[in-house]
């Protein structure tokens, strides 16, 4: 953008230094690389959105949700769903019931954030174990859970907690109705937001709930431009070239915790595809923004000095996306994991097999790149 072109597009090969998990694979991928001057983020949405779409209709015979694909704040997403890659196939919604549970007696869910998960049907005792053995598996103490009866009362493990003058605001709260069942995930807030997105995916798996038969996608947008670290210190949420919403009035003004980004993701079938960005293209906001974050504007000149430099001869507004080529190859083949569509890829530990790499660099190599290892032999 800096160099004069309005807009480009190319299939590159990328590298980065990534764990391999099953939607991402250590070292190379590729990516659908694209990005506009001058573009607001619904141009970005407008030009990818028809390529998905065709790309997935073309090339599999299953189901492709039409666009515009849905646009889900981060913050709903993570309430709704429990995660930022929502599985939309999945039809169950995950709902908040902490203000509710301060007010009754049950101690496990008190000053805690409570959330729940509304399914229809009573469950057999041999499911409640399985769920339980799930919960216990990804770190919960239990699962509570309570079902509605014919005549609109309750039955299971916490009824008794629950005072008989607020069981119908329970009913309307979650929109209970005569044989629905409701599941309780209870812990400190992240954590509840996390563990509840991991009970809903396994309800709609072990309930048959997920259309196998489709391939849905849908838009997270406003993710947050600032998070804590584990010490506590503001950081990065999520691309720290992102132009924050607002401007430089929103970074000199608001609670950077509150500062949104023009930062959006979009996903498939509960994989992402791919991050996106209105870049920031103006180096005032940019020292600004990584200035909130602990970093000084000598670290950007020294870190970042090509896009830092460049920036000075004054840049375009400007924004794109990247979708991933492996994973959209994974998903239209119905792959398990990205390393069944890759030539000759790396294991888990991000080594090639075939070629024995990465191997043994002799001490004339690192001599002649300068190079000393203070490693035992």
């Amino acid at each position: 953008m800096v160099a004069g072109f309005d807009k480009y597009f190319q299939i590159a090969p990328c590298f980065r230094d990534e764990d391999a998990r099953a939607d991402r694979a250590p070292g190379e991928f590729y990516q659908l690389d694209m990005e506009m001057s001058y573009a607001t983020q619904e141009d970005v949405f407008a030009a990818i959105e028809p390529v998905v779409y065709n790309t997935f209709l073309k090339f599999s015979n299953k189901k492709v949700a039409a666009y515009p694909f849905p646009r889900i704040p981060y913050k709903e997403a993570m309430l709704k769903y429990g995660t930022d890659k929502p599985d939309l196939r999945n039809p169950l919604v995950i709902i908040d019931v902490t203000e509710f549970f301060q007010r009754c007696t049950f101690k496990p869910f008190l000053e805690k954030t409570v959330r729940s998960i509304k399914v229809t049907g009573h469950m057999s005792k041999g499911f409640h174990e399985k769920m339980l053995e799930f919960a216990q598996s990804i770190g919960m103490g239990g699962l509570g859970y309570l079902e509605v009866q014919e005549d609109l009362s309750f039955k299971g493990p916490i009824d008794k907690f629950i005072p008989d003058e607020m069981k119908k605001e329970l009913l309307e709260l979650a929109n209970l109705k005569a044989n629905d069942t409701i599941f309780f995930i209870a812990d400190y807030e992240a954590r509840a937001t996390d563990l509840a997105g991991q009970i809903r995916s396994e309800l709609g798996k072990r309930l048959d709930l997920i259309d196998n038969s489709m391939f849905q996608f849908c838009w997270i947008t406003d993710f947050p431009m600032y998070e804590r670290d584990d010490n506590g210190n503001i950081t990065f949420n999520h691309n720290p070239f992102s132009m924050p919403q607002g401007g430089m009035e929103a970074l000199n003004t608001m609670n950077p915790l509150d500062i949104l980004a023009y930062q959006y993701d979009i996903v498939c079938n509960g994989i992402e595809l791919s991050s996106g960005a209105v870049r920031n293209h103006s180096p005032e906001i940019m020292v600004k923004a990584f200035e909130i974050a602990g970093y000084s504007k000598e670290h950007i000149e020294e870190k970042f000095p090509a896009l830092f430099n460049a920036f000075q001869y004054g840049a375009p507004p400007h924004a794109g996306i990247a979708p991933g080529v492996d994973r959209m190859i994974m998903l239209l083949t119905e792959s398990q994991t990205i390393r069944d569509v890759i030539a000759f890829p790396m294991n888990s530990k991000a080594q090639d097999l075939m070629m024995g790499a990465p191997g043994n660099v002799t001490k004339e190599q690192l001599k002649e790149v300068h190079i000393k290892l203070d490693v035992k032999e």
